[in-house]
């Protein structure tokens, strides 16, 4: 603080106001590229519950004797079983670690998830993967998600890799 005349001028002087700045700039140089590493990490949870996920749906569908019909979507990933053997369509939701038919969610609504060839994931009760419910076309399928490796899964064997 100082005077000027009757008044009393108070602030910053312009040597304070450049250290500010570049400690601010040093912080922010630093503390960026955690926050990207954050956000992978995010991406990498997300790969890792529907990889989870599709192996689950895989077992399921061998351990019931029972077809599992896997929907992926940019958010979620669900899983319903037949009540019945043989069966071409899913009719019950497969329970998942919270008690309802979704067994993944994705936070980030902005990353993109899709499964090439698109549709739903029909698991047999052989383990094989197909694009239909009746099990007459073997199908294998790219489930690929934005920042990580795609997830295949081999339509022969319904290994989920």
């Amino acid at each position: 603080m100082r005077s000027v005349g009757r008044f009393t001028v108070s602030g910053f002087s312009m040597p304070e106001l450049v250290i500010v700045i570049v400690v601010a700039s040093v912080v922010a140089v630093s503390v960026i590229p955690k926050f990207d590493t954050a956000l992978g990490l995010r991406d990498d949870a997300w790969r890792d519950q529907v990889l989870a996920a599709l192996r689950y749906g895989q077992k399921s569908a061998v351990a019931h004797r029972r077809l599992v019909c896997v929907t992926v979507n940019s958010t979620s990933l669900s899983l319903r079983i037949a009540s019945a053997n043989p069966a071409s369509s899913c009719n019950s939701d497969l329970r998942g670690p919270e008690g309802s038919a979704v067994f993944a969610t994705n936070g980030d609504s902005s990353s993109t998830t899709a499964v090439a060839p698109a549709g739903v994931i029909y698991f047999q009760p052989d383990g094989r993967a197909t694009s239909d419910g009746a099990g007459t076309t073997v199908s294998s399928r790219t489930v690929s998600m934005s920042g990580v490796s795609s997830i295949t899964v081999n339509g022969e064997t319904g290994y989920v890799q």
